[in-house]
């Protein structure tokens, strides 16, 4: 398989989450990406979302959560593993440990070894996160206010995607998608103009790229991912992970008449850490409407 990084360059701020809404987070799941990508097929023409659909299910294309780059440095989930170093009975150190959320792709021999610098990176200053006073008019009735989280980037900040394709042409088909949802944006109060971007191809890392390309080990998962159901047994023995609920509504004027809500899944965090690879999937979460809402699941493993 080969592989491509995609630096998002927003030009507006975004609020991405689904937790109350005057909160954001700077960075998104795979799954938030493949369901936007899923509405940019479905505006183009008929049968290109069964084809992303059919590479998906086939294995022919994959996606990671996307994650933080700043001033050229790539980040990555914090593995969910039992590191040893030399400052394991230090409660400050620890504490660091534990707020930590993401490292430097160029730090990831150290950190597993037990010789990351964790007060060197224990903060990531990529933005600022901000809370606007939107206002609400409904017809004949008052003006309700209300609150966004919105969070602005840095310059030289943003976050990336990884994209792992089996062919150029299945990259091109991406990109495709990638440009239309460009114009339209990604994450909540698209309509106010957030969440637009540009985007741009990037070579991986060497680092990166010999552990996408060999995991004979323990490798972790870089999206959220969720083991089909005979893949359970198997993918738990030995796996340390985090589970993250992932909800929300349908974003589709065509589901319901009114906005209803996605089933909820309940997944595998992006960092979490297996000695057994599994396939996963993409689940129907539908709940009551005219077509089926999709989550994507599927496992971006890197050795670790």
């Amino acid at each position: 398989m080969k592989y491509t990084i995609y630096e998002l360059e927003f030009q507006t701020g975004v609020h991405f989450g689904d937790a109350a809404l005057d909160n954001t987070e700077y960075t998104f799941c795979a799954d938030t990406l493949f369901s936007a990508l899923c509405s940019e097929a479905v505006n183009m023409s008929e049968g290109t979302l069964d084809t992303l659909l059919d590479y998906v299910h086939k294995d022919k294309l994959i996606l990671s959560d996307a994650f933080p780059y700043m001033n050229g440095e790539y980040y990555i989930p914090k593995p969910v593993m039992h590191i040893s170093n030399d400052t394991n009975g230090d409660s400050t150190i620890k504490k660091k440990y534990k707020k930590l959320q993401y490292i430097p792709v160029s730090e990831i021999d150290n950190y597993v070894n037990g010789r990351f610098d964790i007060k060197k990176y224990e903060g990531l200053d990529i933005g600022e996160a901000v809370t606007k006073v939107s206002a609400s008019v409904r017809g004949l009735e008052d003006t309700m206010p209300y609150r966004v989280g919105v969070f602005y980037y840095k310059k030289n900040c943003g976050v990336y995607i990884i994209v792992g394709y089996d062919e150029d042409s299945i990259k091109n088909f991406t990109e495709i998608l990638l440009e239309s949802l460009s114009y339209s944006g990604i994450g909540g109060k698209r309509s106010s103009g957030l969440g637009r971007f540009t985007f741009h191809s990037k070579k991986l890392p060497a680092k990166l790229s010999e552990r996408l390309e060999h995991c004979d080990n323990k490798c972790m998962t870089l999206s959220v991912a969720l083991p089909k159901e005979n893949e359970i047994e198997y993918a738990m023995d030995g796996a340390t992970y985090i589970i993250n609920k992932r909800s929300g509504f349908v974003a589709s004027e065509t589901y319901s008449d009114t906005y209803m809500r996605k089933k909820d899944l309940y997944v595998f965090k992006s960092g979490a850490c297996f000695t057994h690879m599994f396939s996963g999937d993409v689940y129907d979460v539908s709940c009551g409407g005219r077509h089926p809402v999709y989550r994507y699941a599927k496992p971006f493993f890197m050795e670790v």
